[in-house]
């Protein structure tokens, strides 16, 4: 299995932590988020990771280069990161979306744990993870269900449509992989192209009928880090260290 992981973004809702350090970086427990990522995908059998970079990139790739075991890494920059959102991250990975892959998000952390259950799920052309919970916010990136198909996902969508949230990994399977190179050829010919969540892509696959999968991992472990108040989440479930409490005090 390949994971592309998508690194590009500065993170400017946690400045100013992110003053000079793309967010990946920010310290956890004894490595990075970035690191820890790379651990837990290489502790399950993931031999193969593409990051995708952009705010620092030579910063995320010191960071790479240091280490001394792990998956075969290869970084990808993205020189729109300042100007697109992360649907333009994909279309530079679009090579390396040939085959059976995971797509995750730069900036979730989640558990071993986790990741074995998203990597022994049956084997299905697209499964989005999702999470459920009792309230969502307006950060949620929330997902409308039909038993356990997804029919729409969306951060605008009304309560009464709401059954679960994405937790920003994806895996693609079987035909899985060419449907959303396809999907992400199309949307990237439009104006708003690179304007958009990847996510977008996946809610115009549903919304045409395509039958899109969903691995529910409701009660593991998993956080998405987008604020401080995101980033103390992140250090008590995933490890605290002097590291990251010294990156931590300068708010």
């Amino acid at each position: 299995m390949h994971a592309i992981i998508l690194s590009a973004g500065r993170g400017s809702r946690l400045l100013p932590l992110t003053t000079d350090m793309p967010k990946c970086l920010l310290p956890i427990g004894l490595t990075t988020v970035l690191g820890m990522q790379l651990d837990t995908l290489f502790k399950y059998g993931v031999e193969k990771v593409t990051v995708v970079t952009g705010f620092n990139a030579h910063l995320v790739e010191t960071e790479i280069n240091s280490r001394q075991t792990g998956p075969k890494i290869k970084t990808l920059f993205n020189p729109f990161y300042q100007v697109a959102d992360n649907l333009a991250s994909c279309w530079m990975a679009r090579k390396a979306m040939k085959n059976e892959f995971l797509l995750i998000n730069g900036d979730t952390l989640f558990s071993p744990a986790l990741l074995e259950k998203v990597l022994t799920a049956p084997p299905t052309n697209i499964s989005v993870t999702i999470d459920q919970k009792d309230q969502y916010d307006g950060d949620d990136m929330k997902v409308t269900l039909n038993g356990t198909k997804l029919t729409a996902i969306g951060k605008t969508l009304l309560p009464q449509q709401t059954d679960g949230e994405s937790i920003g990994m994806l895996r693609f399977m079987g035909e899985g992989p060419a449907i959303f190179r396809e999907q992400l050829k199309h949307l990237m010919r439009h104006e708003d192209g690179t304007k958009s969540w990847f996510l977008s892509a996946i809610h115009g696959l549903a919304s045409s009928g395509i039958e899109i999968d969903t691995i529910n991992i409701k009660g593991s472990t998993w956080s998405e880090l987008d604020t401080p108040e995101d980033y103390e989440v992140c250090r008590v479930l995933f490890g605290n260290s002097d590291m990251a409490r010294k990156r931590f005090a300068v708010i």
